[in-house]
């Protein structure tokens, strides 16, 4: 099979890209502006309708607003989150009234940043990192980590699990909700530092046309599609659609070219009985970035290349290099309030991922003649054998980069996935006596499936130059597993140089959760989840030099959580929770290289426990939300994943991260729109269960500090000489990239801004620029090696809502 065969099948449909973007460009439709201020008579809702706002509000617990104090008059700012809503059932209240520390990323924000992945809104999140693909599987797509602890299974779509392993696009976002701490007893196992929930656009009555193109620095060209039609008073359609094409600034050969589709339709709006059919698709060309080696000087700190003058533009793949995906899911979302005190809600999600996956995983490091790493030697040398003394002495020039990875790849392979979820709950109000209670309930049924064919190629990637690569290796041939069944990715444990590797999982769940008011001011919300899940593993076919395996892991977990919250009025709330979280090591069964080994098959799950307090106050008739939590969060036997070999195993570390977390938004004057966030942690390895663990040391990929603020304000509206000018700075701390504590990343400062015209009610075009001062950054961290962030790039975009 050859490079040309490889990139035929799989490359998506760039013409589909461009004409998708051409289409919305020239549509009489377009994106929808920035949300104003509400003013006292009118208040924004987070889907952008205007509604009256000349009634008393109460809030769940009854308790009616306490403004009495404030004297400004303007309401209901699109940027205060906390009204928000966390976007499940299982979670019914909104972030203000939810007893955990909870970031919302709004849709006024999003706008206003011109932002186009997930990954771009999270930045606004302190807390969170994304790490780049490890070991012999690659990962690669979505992978982020909540307060220093893996989260890439905790990846949620309106409540429900999206299991696909790929960079998800935000063409169809409302907002965005982290919900930090473990949630095992909401979402079942995972969730140690938190889950990320994605709430999407949906049908509404009315219609609307929306829809923008931008193009910009490194061949940007993207255009976006929203349309809403109301079918008849009680159903609606909404159809939202992308194209984006584009390379990365700062970047050499690195590009994504991708197009999405999301139509839904709701029927029963404002009545009792509603349902929501939403289906999803997203296809996606790009070349998977492994970033830049570390180098480590003896008995010193190592650091990546680029801060010792290696260029940051460089990249160590090779022409075959490829992560192609294609994603499809369709939900079904059903709301049935059955009497006054009991809804009753049911939630469906299937799921299929295909994905072509092909990277070059550099290293760099100093092995000695004749390493084990038989598909990186050359007659019995390696010939990253002395890449960092070669450019640590000052033979730069001859350093060499090896491109095979530590076990002889990742080499390629294809992906197939499909998934099932259903989670049927219900929520009832009611009393007993004068006590109020909110009852929540149900279950979740999971499962999904993953099957991998690994291909091999004909000989080695030849290494490459560290200081001037090159990504062309002639004559390299890609076959299947006939063809070369000795030269397949050489899986660790004794496993072997095998074809096909497949996993499944099944998940069986039930919740129940009661909040009791004991007055009506002080209440208490006590509930658990019990889990039981079953998963397989097996790794078949190719080298007949080992027997093929199967492996099999059964968990059943109990998860409880505790709150305590104090509402003295409905804009004040403060709160105490104590909640725990089970993740057994054969949860990632998608996006993980080897979930199960013959040791690791019976391990015990991580566990993790978290202590907060916090408060939330949302003052000035809800034009500004503060919130303030401290936190502790502790983790037994913890897992880590070996950057040579890939392998997940345990290691019995005990880990605990505690900290301050602080954030305001909203708006602090008519017009001037801000949101800010900090966090101070203190995250420390308690005990070090293995040798790749330091004592006392700092838990890797988790910052000492970090911060974000973005600010706007709007000139003269509705004047024809109208403006929007906006900035702001994204900070990271300086962090450790592995667990001795020997591998850094330095800090990270980003400076973006914005400045936007509207022509009228419906037009408007903007400007964004991002990381002005062309600072190295690094966006994907892990232990040996980082990926550079974009450089400075400038965006234009035009929009237009009817």
């Amino acid at each position: 099979m050859t490079e040309k065969t490889i990139r035929q099948k799989l490359r998506p449909f760039s013409l589909l890209t461009a004409s998708m973007a051409l289409a919305c460009a020239t549509t009489s439709a377009h994106a929808a502006q920035d949300t104003v201020p509400a003013t006292d008579t009118q208040a924004t809702t987070p889907s952008g309708d205007a509604k009256a706002n000349n009634t008393k509000k109460q809030d769940a617990y009854n308790h009616e607003a306490e403004h009495g104090f404030d004297v400004t008059h303007v309401t209901a700012s699109p940027m205060n989150v906390l009204h928000e809503s966390i976007g499940l059932s299982r979670m019914p209240q909104d972030a203000m009234h939810t007893p955990q520390n909870v970031n919302v990323v709004p849709q006024v924000l999003m706008q206003q940043q011109n932002v186009k992945s997930l990954d771009e809104a999270l930045k606004n999140v302190p807390g969170i990192t994304a790490s780049v693909g490890e070991g012999e599987g690659g990962m690669a797509g979505d992978q982020f980590l909540i307060r220093g602890f893996a989260a890439q299974n905790d990846i949620y779509e309106n409540g429900l699990r999206d299991f696909g392993v790929y960079a998800r696009d935000s063409f169809y976002y409302d907002h965005v909700s982290v919900i930090k701490g473990p949630s095992s007893e909401v979402f079942g196992n995972g969730t140690t530092g938190g889950a990320i929930n994605i709430v999407t656009k949906t049908p509404h009555l009315g219609n609307s046309y929306q829809a923008s193109f931008s193009g910009g620095s490194g061949s940007y060209y993207r255009g976006t599609l929203d349309v809403n039609y109301q079918i008849n008073s009680t159903t609606a359609f909404r159809l939202t659609g992308m194209g984006n094409e584009n390379n990365v600034v700062g970047r050499d050969y690195i590009y994504s070219h991708r197009w999405g589709i999301a139509p839904s339709i709701a029927f029963g709006l404002g009545k009792k009985v509603s349902f929501v059919l939403e289906y999803f698709h997203q296809n996606d060309n790009r070349i998977p970035d492994y970033g830049v080696p570390v180098v480590t000087p003896t008995g010193g700190i190592g650091y990546p290349v680029t801060e010792r003058g290696v260029k940051r533009t460089n990249w160590y793949g090779t022409t075959y290099d490829q992560d192609n995906t294609s994603d499809d899911m369709i939900t079904g979302r059903l709301t049935a309030k059955v009497s006054p005190i009991l809804t009753l809600y049911n939630d469906m999600r299937g799921g299929i991922f295909h994905r072509y996956f092909s990277a070059s995983q550099e290293a760099c490091s100093n092995f000695s003649s004749g390493a084990t790493l038989t598909n990186n030697t050359f007659n019995g040398v390696a010939p990253s054998s002395t890449c960092q003394s070669d450019y640590l002495s000052g033979n730069a020039a001859s350093a060499q980069v090896a491109r095979n990875g530590g076990v002889g790849g990742p080499e390629p392979y294809r992906q197939s996935d499909w998934s099932i979820q259903d989670v049927f709950s219900g929520v009832a109000h009611l009393k007993t006596g004068h006590i109020r209670h909110e009852i929540i309930g149900g279950f979740d049924i999971e499962y999904v499936t993953d099957h991998r064919q690994n291909y091999a190629y004909g000989s080695n990637r030849a290494s490459t130059s560290l200081l001037d690569p090159s990504p062309y290796v002639p004559g390299l041939t890609l076959g299947d597993c006939s063809q070369y069944p000795n030269r397949l990715v050489n899986i660790g444990n004794g496993v072997g140089r095998k074809c096909y590797k497949d996993s499944s999982a099944l998940d069986v769940g039930f919740f129940l959760s009661d909040q009791v008011w004991l007055t009506k001011n002080l209440s208490v919300k006590a509930g658990f989840r019990w889990d039981h899940w079953n998963s397989t593993y097996s790794a078949t076919g190719g080298s007949t030099a080992t027997p093929d395996v199967s492996y099999g892991q059964n968990e059943t977990t109990i998860n409880p959580s505790v709150s305590l919250m104090y509402t003295p009025r409905s804009n004040l709330m403060v709160y105490f929770n104590w909640s725990e979280s089970t993740t057994p090591l054969s949860l990632y069964v998608t996006n993980s290289s080897e979930p199960m080994t013959a040791k690791s098959q019976s391990a015990a799950p991580e566990r993790s426990r978290l202590y907060e307090v916090g408060a939330k106050y949302s003052a000035f008739h809800d034009r500004i939300g503060f919130t303030a939590a401290l936190f502790r969060l502790e983790k037994n036997n913890s897992t880590q994943t070996d950057p040579t070999t890939g392998d997940v195993s345990a290691t019995s570390d005990q880990e605990r991260n505690q900290g301050l977390e602080l954030s305001v938004s909203g708006t602090l004057l008519r017009n001037w729109m801000f949101y800010g966030t900090y966090a101070l942690y203190d995250p420390t390895i308690t005990k070090a269960g293995s040798t790749s663990s330091k004592q006392g040391g700092q838990i890797q990929y988790v910052p000492h500090n970090q911060a974000t603020a973005w600010t706007s304000y709007e000139i003269a509206p509705r004047k024809p000489w109208n403006m929007t000018i906006g900035g702001g700075i994204t900070w990271r701390q300086g962090v450790w990239l592995d667990q001795l504590n020997t591998n850094r990343a330095p800090a990270t400062v980003e400076f973006d801004a914005m400045v936007a015209h509207h022509f009228n009610n419906n037009w408007k075009v903007a400007m964004n620029a991002y990381n002005l001062d062309n600072r190295l950054n690094y966006g994907s961290l892990f232990t040996n090696r980082v990926t550079p962030s974009v450089g400075r790039s400038f965006l234009f975009n035009i929009s237009a809502q009817y």
